[in-house]
């Protein structure tokens, strides 16, 4: 790291703490050559993920959009909303570490309802028969019978 006061490139690190409630780290670092301090902030990159959605039209991931999908699906059944939570964050975290700057919004709705189904199988339905657009009382059978075939 440079220093800001004489612009020599090695420093050594004095303190490191967490900062911003865990999302960065905050370092006081001391100039090898004039040894003076200053303080760097260390934060994760993280590159934007584009949804491609049906349509072909493509938007920014936004996590509140999935928390809102996954309250609606889950709506008056005994499911808490820290278990919501913590399904968004795996899928986001899961769609982070596949490296894929864009990815398709049926491929996000699958890792929804693999999810839903072990916690909720009433929300996993709710769920398919939006995400799956059923058409008729038999599209809807159907995902029932695959449902009950699986237990």
């Amino acid at each position: 790291m440079r220093c800001p006061y004489c612009a020599h490139p090695e420093s050594k690190v004095v303190d490191s703490r967490p900062a911003d409630e865990g999302a960065s780290i905050r370092r006081r670092r001391e100039c090898l050559s004039c040894h003076r301090r200053f303080t760097t902030y260390e934060t994760m990159e993280s590159l934007p993920l584009v949804v491609i959605k049906k349509d072909g039209s493509r938007q920014s991931f936004d996590r509140t959009k999935l928390l809102n999908g996954l309250i609606r699906a889950c709506e008056k059944r005994p499911v808490p909303f820290s278990k919501l939570e913590e399904i968004a964050n795996e899928i986001e975290q899961t769609l982070q570490n596949d490296m894929e700057r864009e990815v398709s919004s049926s491929h996000i709705g699958e890792l929804v309802m693999d999810r839903l189904k072990s916690v909720d199988e009433v929300a996993y339905v709710r769920f398919a028969s939006v995400y799956r657009q059923f058409k008729d009382i038999n599209t809807f059978m159907t995902e029932l019978n695959k449902l009950l075939q699986e237990k």
